[in-house]
């Protein structure tokens, strides 16, 4: 059994399967890797985090000599690298001239020539040991699951496993061909890793589960209704709509990213839900579908990184008149909380939610006026508190690292003696807003 198996151990347990003593890993999440970093020292030749919005710096001070980090030259990974360079000695930073990388840019296709430039040139040079045991040699292509991770493996060289990105919709494919003249490259994905595993722990609170069953009750579908879900990651509240509303209901869940589409339909076919939902490649901002085509239509988290006003507009013209909107987003106009014993100041830095948001995102109590300027009516808005208290799972490290780089040595020290007492309390947990509403379409 592998359910219960950290990042950590599901990634040596691959590498051992494919005969890797040694590799290079990059990703763009360090919580996937950070575990692995201090286990796995020796194991490790290379360490790339690419574009990371946010970074616990603590766990690779051991691999800060193998490590290299590229950021845009503004934002939010401009500031992240820059902080946790100061961290970590002898670790590289190249930063992207001009380029401003959010959380769900496409930075390698955006950059795809200068992304394995770099990353080539820096892992080249950090080769300790030979990356496969004697007498093997690894096909040149390969695909296969082990210990929960899916993975296809193109190339020969020196072994380099691509961790998946959060939201960037080619992920590493642009890059693969070229990385696989040099490595060779092992493309890692499934529901243990990655933005979805954040997108499926984040699925699995009651929570989270409780404000989406408020949700579709607002929306009111009926037993034969046909509903969209724009934006739908990995297909998680897809799964659980099915499972709610019976198999006469007809789900269309929509999602720009192609990688998350595929590990979505890979999801709902687990869980002998394939039948129920239909899964297509589409933009918030350009429905491919003709008007007054669904009975309702929601979308949960995707507003606040594309242009939020088109994307209302999008939604209210494809649902029936009679129909229902249902939207939510981020709150980054509210605070979120801790349940630990901190001082003021160290408190009030933590209540600070993440800022990442779009320029034409939203991300705040705008959220119900736009609504209703779209020509929606009968508003109904319930502003709804998530609770997180699984601090081993990747949504809780995902929110946790933006807060640790803003600390200083002493803060860190007194945050971590305070989730360590929370935790032997039974006490451990979090909780942050989200702005969230449903209105009729008239």
């Amino acid at each position: 059994m592998t359910e219960h198996l950290t990042i950590a151990q599901r990634l040596v347990a691959l590498m051992d399967d494919l005969g890797f003593e040694a590799a290079h890993i990059a990703t763009q999440i360090p919580g996937d890797i950070a575990e692995f970093v201090t286990m796995a020292d020796a194991r490790i030749d290379g360490v790339v985090l690419i574009v990371p919005t946010r970074l616990d710096a603590e766990p690779f001070v051991g691999v800060s000599d193998r490590l290299l980090m590229l950021s845009g030259e503004r934002g939010l990974t401009a500031a992240t690298t820059a902080g946790a360079a100061k961290k970590l000695p002898g670790a590289k930073r190249h930063v992207l001239a001009g380029y401003e990388a959010a959380g769900w840019s496409d930075v390698v296709a955006d950059r795809t020539d200068e992304v394995v430039r770099v990353m080539a040139e820096f892992l080249e040079g950090h080769r300790r040991i030979a990356g496969t045991r004697p007498g093997i040699r690894p096909p040149a292509v390969a695909t296969g699951e082990h210990a929960g991770l899916t993975w296809r493996l193109t190339g020969n060289g020196p072994p380099l496993l691509l961790l998946p990105f959060f939201l960037a919709p080619s992920q590493w494919a642009p890059a693969v061909e070229k990385l696989a003249q040099r490595f060779t490259v092992v493309e890692i994905g499934g529901p243990h890793i990655g933005g979805i595993a954040a997108l499926e722990d984040r699925a699995s609170s009651p929570s989270y589960r409780a404000m989406f069953r408020t949700l579709v009750e607002l929306m009111a579908p009926g037993p034969d209704s046909r509903i969209l879900d724009v934006g739908c990651g990995s297909g998680a509240l897809d799964r659980m709509l099915a499972q709610m509303l019976g198999s006469s209901v007809q789900i269309v869940a929509a999602d720009l990213n192609p990688f998350f589409l595929g590990e979505a339909r890979a999801l709902a076919q687990k869980a002998q839900l394939a039948d129920r939902i239909e899964f297509v490649e589409a933009s918030a901002t350009q429905l491919p579908y003709e008007d007054a085509s669904f009975d309702c239509a929601f979308s949960i988290t995707v507003l606040e990184e594309c242009d939020a006003d088109r994307a209302i507009a999008e939604l209210a013209r494809v649902v029936k008149p009679g129909g229902h909107v249902g939207i939510i987003v981020r709150a980054i106009d509210l605070p979120q909380w801790w349940n630990l014993d901190l001082p003021q100041d160290l408190a009030a830095k933590a209540s600070v939610p993440p800022q990442s948001v779009a320029a034409g995102g939203v991300a705040d109590r705008s959220l119900y006026t736009r609504m209703r300027r779209a020509g929606l009516a009968d508003l109904r808005a319930f502003p709804s508190l998530i609770t997180l208290d699984r601090p081993d799972g990747p949504i809780w490290r995902y929110r946790e690292d933006a807060v640790l780089p803003q600390l200083t040595p002493d803060e860190l020290t007194q945050w971590r003696q305070a989730t360590t007492d929370a935790r032997n309390q039974g006490l451990l947990m979090q909780a942050h807003a989200m702005h969230a509403a449903v209105a009729r379409k008239p």
